[in-house]
């Protein structure tokens, strides 16, 4: 058999088979294809090593060290001062020489019970009166602090004269149980006003007592 006719056999199965196989191939459709995911892999970094702070550079000099004081020095110099004896004391004054008298006429304090309201001024008794005065206004007095504290009560009796107007004039303590009441007593009835007394018809001045009583169950 001659070899160009071998030749010419072989190529032309190698194109059949080929043909054929290209063919099966397209039937078949193209193969999907798979994607492997990578796994995500986290990677620890290393921190770097902190190195120590160098230390700071010493004096070298010679010097010794400076010794430890327990307390803070002074700021200023303690100077004592002197302290002059006329600047906060109350110098004490001498005595009046022995017969100098008193200047009169500068404070005049009345001494015991007053007498009246004055020359050719006639003051009545409540019994000689045909009217009696009648309270308009009464102050109430001010409870001492100490004598409330303190529980203690009491009684001032006081004397004045009402005027013509209804006004008291020349109180005064007669007596008392307890003298810190006096003061009080006296400053109440003091602002008290009336109607005047009267007699014969018209109005006159007229001595009155009043007991002021002082107890813990006043408001």
């Amino acid at each position: 058999m001659r070899r160009d006719l071998i030749i010419g056999i072989l190529v032309s199965l190698s194109l059949h088979g080929g043909i054929a196989w290209l063919g099966e191939a397209l039937k078949e459709g193209p193969k999907p294809v798979t994607v492997q995911k990578e796994e995500q892999v986290i990677q620890l970094m290393e921190m770097p090593k902190i190195e120590p702070d160098e230390p700071e550079p010493m004096d070298s000099s010679d010097e010794a060290p400076s010794a430890v004081v327990d307390f803070a020095p002074p700021m200023q110099t303690d100077v004592p001062q002197i302290v002059q004896v006329d600047s906060f004391v109350q110098q004490v004054q001498p005595p009046p020489p022995e017969g100098l008298k008193p200047v009169t006429g500068v404070i005049s304090i009345p001494q015991g019970r007053p007498s009246g309201l004055g020359k050719g001024i006639e003051v009545f008794d409540i019994s000689q009166l045909d009217q009696q005065p009648q309270p308009r206004f009464r102050a109430q007095p001010q409870y001492p602090f100490d004598m409330k504290r303190q529980g203690i009560t009491g009684e001032v009796l006081v004397e004045f004269i009402v005027d013509t107007n209804g006004d008291v004039r020349n109180a005064y303590a007669v007596r008392s149980t307890q003298r810190e009441f006096e003061a009080s007593a006296v400053q109440a009835v003091s602002k008290w006003k009336f109607r005047p007394g009267k007699r014969g018809g018209r109005v006159v001045n007229t001595r009155v007592q009043q007991p002021i009583s002082f107890t813990l169950n006043d408001n």
